[in-house]
């Protein structure tokens, strides 16, 4: 996407009064977007900000000491698209099983040439969409050449369309391997990668240590409860690991070869668990806006083993949520409230 593109795209959207538009999770839902055109809205936030024409601080995090809940709020500005946005975070019962829990987040964008509001939305959608292509851009740029062989742990909304995100970017991997405790969630992975390539299939794996060992690329994406813990040992020469969620030993991390961080703050503050007994962090060698934008190398070698760490960076969703409204306003999608007046 250009950066004319993007701007005819910020001031297409209409905002002559203060109205704001509400965009539930129905109104998303409906709205056809590309997996190419997603990694392509993501890429392009990464390229501006490492320009350093957006702005990206460091997240908030609220937890109880209990921790049966966490919340963060994540505020940004997109330089190409003129937006200005906060995105909030809220899970509830992360002391429970999956189906006890709640997840709720919201974006909320604003107009920086015109000072109005534009959207508010259901985040959930551009998270489970921009999250997976992050982790896609990770293994285009840090992947061996010639990895043919990826791994995904885990079966929720991330594993779902990881394999399908990693065929966009790597359209020549051959073996695709999933790891899932859930068999609703399996079944859920087989039908999303169906879905946008009807002539792949999936492997489901048993033994995760063998499946491990022969894997280019290791996406962990499970949920904190999963028993997958890949250790450094189990992976080989020039392997990648990605770490989303869970799977992943702190091994992996402390062993690597080399460390890439889509922000090394934020990894700091929500990988806490990959942390040694001291609770300390091997330092990051490059975090991942200068990689995409041609600055500096994903990988040195092919035998070196890499460790990299996904976590959101809130410019990502308001690409793709600026993208996702513009979408929306064109189809008259929406509920309009006057909140302000």
């Amino acid at each position: 996407m250009t950066e004319t593109t993007v701007a005819n795209e910020a001031h297409s959207i209409p905002a002559d009064d203060k109205t704001l538009r509400i965009l539930s999770t129905s109104d998303l839902a409906g709205i056809d977007i590309s997996l190419a055109d997603v990694v392509a809205t993501v890429e392009g936030a990464y390229r501006t900000l490492h320009a350093g024409q957006s702005d990206n601080p460091r997240k908030l995090t609220v937890k109880p000491e209990d921790g049966h809940s966490v919340s963060y709020a994540m505020l940004g500005r997109d330089g190409s698209r003129n937006v200005v946005a906060i995105k909030t975070s809220y899970k509830h019962g992360l002391d429970k099983g999956r189906d006890e829990q709640h997840y709720y987040t919201a974006l909320t964008l604003y107009d920086d040439v015109t000072g109005l509001p534009v959207a508010m939305m259901d985040c959930g959608r551009i998270g489970s969409l921009r999250t997976p292509a992050v982790s896609a851009l990770l293994a285009r740029e840090c992947a061996r050449p010639g990895a043919r062989s990826a791994l995904v742990i885990g079966t929720g909304t991330q594993g779902r369309l990881a394999l399908p995100f990693l065929l966009t970017t790597l359209p020549n991997l051959e073996r695709l391997m999933l790891f899932g405790t859930h068999s609703e969630g399996i079944a859920a992975v087989r039908e999303e990668l169906r879905t946008h390539f009807p002539e792949r299939d999936v492997e489901i794996v048993t033994d995760l240590r063998a499946a491990a060992s022969d894997a280019d690329i290791v996406v962990a994406t499970a949920g904190a409860h999963t028993p997958a813990a890949v250790e450094a040992g189990w992976l080989k020469p020039g392997a990648l690991s990605i770490l989303v969620g869970h799977g992943l030993a702190p091994s992996t991390l402390q062993r690597a070869d080399r460390v890439v961080a889509t922000s090394e703050a934020q990894m700091k503050v929500t990988g806490t668990d990959m942390a040694d007994e001291n609770g300390d962090f091997p330092a990051v060698d490059t975090e991942f806006p200068p990689v995409v934008a041609g600055i500096t190398a994903g990988r040195r070698s092919a035998k070196e083993r890499i460790f990299a760490y996904n976590s959101g960076l809130v410019v990502t969703d308001i690409a793709l949520g600026h993208r996702f409204a513009q979408l929306a306003l064109d189809q008259g999608l929406g509920t309009q409230v006057p909140l302000w007046q």
